[in-house]
């Protein structure tokens, strides 16, 4: 038997970008703290939404929580560009209705990541033969002027 307890209910979609002068792990950091989730344990996990899971607004999380997230991750240097994104859709397949998520992120602007998110999504919905029901995107985008930047978008999950 498959226990639900890790089944998450909840999510919500969230981004940052920032600069740092002593490392880029500073600047991943402070991107951290922009998107409000710099307090949580973050555990990655791959790019699927559960039946029933429900988008929330931003939901502040307390201290040391162990955070599961799907979460695209970029850091450059100066006078680099940097974008991180995702694109995630509301998909129905056999009568069920769950996400799929797709991470990106590179040394380019937001039109370009977008364009590439778009040929992942489309290339893991054709791979599983769903329907695409709703397609949205978040983009966090950079133009490193300080030694060191970071850019993050993610899909955190929580509870209610």
């Amino acid at each position: 038997m498959v226990s639900n307890n890790l089944i998450p209910k909840y999510f919500f979609i969230t981004s940052g970008s920032a600069e740092s002068n002593i490392s880029k792990l500073n600047a991943f950091d402070r991107a951290l703290m922009k998107a409000g989730i710099a307090q949580c344990n973050l555990v990655p996990v791959s790019s699927i939404i559960p039946v029933g899971a429900e988008k929330i607004e931003y939901r502040e999380i307390p201290i040391g929580t162990i955070t599961f997230v799907i979460m695209a991750r970029i850091d450059g240097i100066r006078g680099e560009e940097i974008s991180a994104g995702i694109c995630w859709v509301k998909c129905s397949s056999n009568g069920m209705k769950y996400g799929l998520v797709a991470e990106g992120q590179g040394k380019m602007g937001e039109e370009d990541l977008k364009r590439e998110l778009d040929k992942k999504i489309e290339d893991m919905v054709e791979a599983r033969g769903v329907e695409i029901l709703r397609k949205e995107y978040r983009v966090e985008s950079l133009k490193i002027s300080k030694k060191y930047g970071s850019a993050i978008a993610a899909v955190v999950f929580t509870s209610p």
